[in-house]
């Protein structure tokens, strides 16, 4: 089966509970109506559905490869990179100065969603140039502007991060790469990357580079490492292509999952030394790369969100197409396997996870537009703190969540789950990347503990549970049994999160171990009751609705029922996180190394 966005829902979340109205009245923003973006929505539906996902199978079972120094990808990725280029979707959220729509990422984000629960391999390169953008257009110079921006929205030309090396994985202390600065401002780069997503390939003319390196007299550690652009070939002065680079592949990863996305080891200097050119100022590399990173991160999780729809559409057909067993209430004959049980907690719990990781990515989204676009600066402000808050819950818990929903559809297809054929082993194997790379779950987590929840006491963690505990009133006030229920397990949610919390505060200079110990559960505690906010602020709006009499009756009730399965099922697991956070870290502390 091929993938179907899921727009009914993708629209009801940007509508409902991202406020796409707000959206479109911020300045800049003004094309973004819900006329505009519906219509959007469905023509990157059908392209995604009718183009890339038919490439997803393909590249799974005869991944790019790699011959004689060159990549080269699944038969048709590299025309469909090209009408993807050309139809303009890698420039949906980037200024209109440099050939980009201009649009805001509250739209940008289920266009993100489509590519990749499409084909996770294929949408890895855009993400990446994504990324390189954003680099560019915050930390680049007018020259760096204008030899680059417009090619990389385009699509003509590709981007890429380098940052590990062999020795240095996440701990970019370690990084060795050194650039040697030349008489004419440029720089000759020596050096070797890994894991560098799309290094090479044969989609685009030229592929952009952004490189961490060390300058001769830089300080030591993080704080001595500064950014370069290293493209594949030299960019001329009248903006054509010039001299192959000393940059090479010499190895592509072969890898559980994302197959067609060539993973490679890049060799900088073996020749000479590769050209290279500083973006900003000498040791603030990091610095600069980490808005590569954070818009990769905010990328990745949602891929785990694109990854486990792509799941869950798969295991529900396949729970309405296979016979087997008689149900419970003793039919005549066996049925199909959706009439189960179990196998309805199972899509329930695939479902309400999807739902309610996808409403707070979006939600983020528009924060992220408020904190860029508002008028007025405490706004523009508190929406970025709220949005980088979000960034690591994002990121970490709807890629955690995506391996259970992965793994669960292997579940739902049974023996036939472990067959490749199905292609339910796909997503699960594709998934497994998603918690690692951009920052391991632990990596997240320990940002998430660190710098937005301890170095400023608290604060917007505090304004996000007050917000929580303000729909539990509302919905504490309903006489709707379903409301009441939701709003219970919000409650109890609110409360474990509060007081985790104020242990992390009250703790991170006394007990810096015990409070890391439980940094991924405090994460995912995190995930699970800002999930949960949204998911029963969904279920208060469709409820008014349905009372109403309006709207489209059957998406509403399942919008209701899928709240409260959230809550019954998932917010539900709040206490135990808190309960592992607050009170477990003797356990996770109690053997030696040597007990190990």
């Amino acid at each position: 089966m091929s993938y179907v966005a899921p727009l009914k829902d993708m629209l009801f979340v940007m509508n409902e509970l991202a406020g796409l109205n707000e959206v479109n009245a911020l300045p800049g923003c003004e094309d973004a109506t819900a006329e505009t973006v519906e219509a959007i929505l469905e023509e990157k539906a059908r392209f995604t559905s009718e183009v890339i996902a038919t490439l997803n199978w393909a590249g799974d079972q005869a991944p790019s490869y790699w011959k004689d120094g060159q990549v080269f990808t699944t038969k048709g990725f590299k025309e469909a990179f090209k009408m993807f280029g050309e139809a303009g979707w890698q420039g949906v959220q980037h200024p209109a100065e440099f050939g980009g729509q201009g649009l805001p990422k509250l739209l940008a984000t289920p266009c993100i969603e489509m590519l990749h629960a499409a084909n996770l391999s294929f949408a890895l390169c855009p993400l990446l140039t994504d990324g390189a953008i954003e680099a560019l257009l915050t930390a680049g110079s007018d020259a760096d502007k204008a030899t680059y921006l417009e090619n990389l929205i385009s699509g003509k030309w590709t981007g890429t991060m380098n940052l590990t090396e062999p020795q240095a994985g996440s701990d970019l202390a370690m990084v060795r790469t050194r650039a040697v600065p030349q008489d004419d401002g440029t720089y000759k780069v020596f050096g070797t990357k890994i894991f560098i997503t799309y290094g090479e390939h044969d989609m685009a003319e030229n592929i952009v580079h952004l490189v961490l390196a060390r300058t001769p007299n830089a300080p030591e550690g993080v704080k001595g490492i500064s950014l370069f652009i290293v493209p594949k070939f030299m960019v001329n002065a009248d903006g054509s292509l010039g001299a192959r680079n000393d940059a090479h592949c010499v190895s592509i990863e072969h890898k559980l999952g994302i197959k067609a996305s060539p993973t490679c080891v890049l060799q900088f200097g073996d020749n000479g030394g590769a050209i290279g050119t500083l973006v900003g100022e000498e040791n603030r590399g990091l610095e600069y790369m980490f808005i590569m990173m954070n818009a990769a991160r905010f990328g990745v999780g949602m891929q785990g969100v694109a990854v486990a729809e792509r799941a869950y559409q798969k295991a529900v057909q396949y729970a309405k197409d296979r016979v087997q067993s008689r149900d419970l209430a003793g039919s005549a004959g066996p049925v199909s396997i959706i009439h189960h049980p179990d196998v309805r907690r199972m899509l329930m719990s695939m479902r309400a996870q999807i739902e309610g990781s996808r409403a707070l990515a979006y939600v983020a989204a528009a924060m992220s537009d408020k904190a860029h676009h508002h008028a007025d600066a405490e706004v523009r402000k508190q929406n970025q703190a709220a949005y980088e808050f979000l960034v690591p819950i994002v990121k970490g818990w709807s890629t955690e969540l995506s391996l259970d929903v992965t793994s669960t559809g292997v579940q739902v297809h049974g023996g036939m789950g472990f067959i490749e054929e199905t292609g339910a082993a796909q997503h699960y194997r594709d998934a497994q990347i998603l918690t690692i790379y951009e920052g391991t779950t632990a990596i997240q987590a320990n940002d998430l503990v660190g710098r937005k929840t301890s170095r400023d006491g608290g604060a917007v963690a505090k304004q996000f549970i007050a917000q929580v505990r303000a729909v539990e009133a509302e919905l504490s006030a309903t006489g709707e049994a379903n409301l009441k229920a939701i709003a219970a397990q919000l409650a109890i949610g609110a409360k474990a999160m509060e007081d985790v919390v104020e242990f992390v505060v009250a703790n991170f200079k006394s007990d810096i171990k015990a409070v890391f110990s439980g940094s991924v559960p405090y994460l995912k505690l995190a995930g699970v009751v800002l999930g949960g906010w949204q998911m029963a602020r969904a279920a208060l709006i469709a409820q008014a609705k349905l009372q109403a009499g309006g709207g489209d009756a059957s998406f509403n009730q399942a919008k209701v029922a899928t709240a409260r399965f959230f809550a019954d099922h998932i917010l539900s697991t709040a206490q135990g996180l808190r309960t592992s956070i607050v009170d477990g870290s003797a356990g996770v502390l109690a053997l030696s190394e040597e007990q190990f």
